[in-house]
């Protein structure tokens, strides 16, 4: 591993701020994760110059910037964690684009603030702007890979910039090619807005009947974002340092898409356990969407599980999201995710794959 000063001299030509031994739990919304040495890069041409001059010296990188689908090790890092911290924003009659460090949300807010629409219903989400094509962020009937116009990205082989347009970067539910891969690192993103400050159409039963409205409609999109927003916050899904239950990466594991062949042998699994009642799915490319936050209460793991007296619980509000509830360890989040992931595995047959990005450590 490169010394601490030896990667301080290494990077002092690209204008990164360079700091040792940052505990990660400092930087990411689990709030566990071990110490790293960390570039905070302010400028496009400082996170370009600190990712290449790492590259050539064989340093390794972990790419950091709002820290919300991210689970590191009690370990750390043993490399440089380059903390993406640009944030610079340009609104236009249709087209918004932001750096890849800009706050999610704040991107979101600013395009309803000046009469725009479209994105609102992505309102609440933490994390950057980057990291939304690389996840493929949806909620509440929108994903990126609709709103998405184009993604400005560092090829770290070939070194070459440049924007790649949507159909590059193979989106699926939750994912995308940048996904799991570190060739890439996005600079930038761009994305189509409604002049007319019209909402997206309401897709989501659950905010459509907020507005008594048809799916497919739309509203203003400063009244979709209110109500976006207060759903979220019920759920526990809207940062507030002083609650517990949004110390979490979100949704810890996604959704279930089960092939069709096996759906029925799922929904008897199902129905051996909890009855003949009414099992929520969704249409899916390549078979059914089962709910994972259904199919976790439904293992037996209720809202707050395993109890006050733990460091993790799933969240009071919304079983789908492991929390810290103040003193937790990565490993105390791993045990609770694999207990829960067996549960429901043994109970249905259903496998759930974890949504945040793991450093270090595998479930």
């Amino acid at each position: 591993m490169v010394a601490f000063d030896n990667v301080r001299e290494l990077l002092s030509a690209t204008g990164a701020r360079v700091r040792d031994a940052v505990p990660l739990a400092e930087l990411t919304t689990l709030r566990v994760g071990g110490p790293a040495t960390v570039a905070e890069c302010t400028t496009t041409e400082s996170l370009v110059a600190t990712v290449r001059t790492l590259d050539a010296a064989g340093v390794p990188v972990l790419l950091l910037a709002g820290g919300s689908n991210l689970l590191v090790a009690d370990a750390g890092f043993e490399g440089v964690v380059v903390r993406i911290a640009t944030g610079e924003v340009a609104i236009g009659s249709d087209l918004v684009t932001a750096e890849a460090g800009a706050d999610w949300d704040g991107v979101v807010a600013a395009t309803v603030a000046a009469g725009l629409g479209g994105l609102e219903c992505l309102s609440g989400i933490p994390g950057s702007a980057g990291a939304t094509p690389v996840q493929n962020v949806g909620a509440y009937g929108v994903e990126v890979a609709q709103v998405l116009r184009r993604v400005r990205l560092l090829d770290r082989r070939s070194g070459e910039i440049r924007w790649a347009a949507p159909q590059e970067l193979g989106f699926g539910y939750r994912t995308s090619i940048l996904k799991h891969s570190d060739r890439a690192v996005v600079l930038a993103v761009e994305f189509g807005v409604r002049a007319d400050g019209s909402s997206a159409p309401l897709r989501y039963g659950e905010l459509a009947r907020a507005f008594d409205a048809a799916e497919g409609e739309s509203r203003p999109a400063a009244a979709v974002r209110a109500a976006v927003l207060r759903l979220r916050a019920g759920k526990g899904m809207v940062l507030d340092p002083a609650d517990h239950d949004t110390w979490s990466a979100g949704s810890f594991f996604t959704n279930p898409v089960v092939a069709d062949e096996r759906v029925p042998e799922v929904t008897a699994a199902i129905r051996e356990h909890v009855g003949d009642i009414t099992i929520p799915t969704y249409p899916a490319v390549g078979g059914v969407k089962f709910s994972a936050g259904w199919l976790i209460e439904r293992a037996g793991f209720g809202k707050g599980f395993p109890g006050p007296e733990s460091p993790v619980r799933l969240s009071t509000k919304h079983t789908l999201a492991l929390t810290n509830r103040g003193a937790a360890t990565a490993a105390d989040l791993v045990e609770l995710a694999r207990t829960v992931r067996a549960g429901v595995e043994q109970r249905f047959g259903i496998h759930l794959e974890p949504e945040p990005v793991t450093v270090g450590l595998e479930l």
